[in-house]
């Protein structure tokens, strides 16, 4: 179908508009945006300058995608919001580009759904898949893995990363690492094992699970060192390449990772 574009949108002439694409009553796209194919734009939302929305991504009422980082040193420099396709950006969710201290562009991927009032601070990375309850605040800086769901009301502190396949819950916060492959919840988020629900519902077979269980089990419940956890895991649990991703992810952590609830007053290496 062609494409339908309201009377009162406001686009800035240097933008780039897909085909079949629909921009309803009062909406705002600024200089130098990118709108893909298909793409919905619902009435008052606004996509700032410098911004790249890929194709079939429905934005809903009030939103702002792209807008200026949040960041005292932020001087009004020409920083990007990239985001795929296919995502689904619901009510007044709020989206800031990047900085040039960060990685100079935010990046979102596809298939997303972030709900109402949901936030991504500047210089975030989200992978595919990943879905953002309502109220849910990422801070700056931060990586979200595939397939990851936070829920609601929740919050992640600058820089910290969340590995793929976790599930955090509702009215929680982190300020250290989150492995893949884990549930977390808690005022102060905390570790209770594999998302073993979550696992089996994308598909990771019985021996997948099994093995993060035990790893699990070894790393943050066995009473060694974290070091010496991670190397009796990489002894006992060989050709699973769930476990192998976590103890990856564990020593590339530069923040620290979440501990597990049972060990909340332990120091994090003891």
């Amino acid at each position: 179908m062609a494409s339908e574009i309201h009377s009162s949108a406001v686009i800035d002439p240097s933008a780039e508009l897909g085909t079949d694409i629909r921009i309803g009553p009062y909406v705002v796209v600024g200089a130098e945006a990118k709108i893909g194919d298909r793409t919905y734009l619902e009435s008052h939302c606004v996509i700032k300058s410098y911004t790249e929305l890929g194709a079939d991504n429905h934005v809903h009422p009030h939103a702002v995608i792209g807008g200026e980082p949040q960041h005292t040193a932020y001087k009004g420099e020409k920083t990007y919001t990239r985001i795929g396709d296919n995502n689904q950006i619901r009510e007044c969710v709020t989206i800031h580009r990047g900085t040039l201290q960060g990685e100079g562009q935010t990046l979102i991927g596809s298939n997303c759904m972030f709900m109402a009032y949901s936030h991504i601070a500047h210089d975030c990375t989200v992978d595919d898949n990943v879905i953002l309850a309502n109220a849910v605040n990422l801070a700056g800086h931060v990586v979200v893995g595939r397939n990851v769901i936070i829920s609601g009301m929740s919050a992640v502190q600058q820089f910290i990363r969340i590995g793929e396949y976790a599930f955090l819950g509702g009215a929680s916060g982190y300020k250290l690492d989150v492995p893949p492959f884990m549930l977390a919840h808690g005022v102060r988020g905390m570790l209770f094992g594999p998302n073993l629900i979550g696992l089996r519902r994308n598909g990771f077979d019985a021996a997948s699970c099994k093995g993060l269980k035990k790893a699990y089990k070894v790393i943050f419940r066995s009473g060694l060192t974290r070091e010496q956890g991670l190397s009796q895991v990489e002894q006992e649990i060989v050709g699973n390449a769930q476990v192998d991703r976590l103890v990856a992810f564990i020593r590339e952590s530069k923040n620290g990772v979440t501990p597990d609830h049972k060990q909340r007053n332990c120091h994090e290496d003891s």
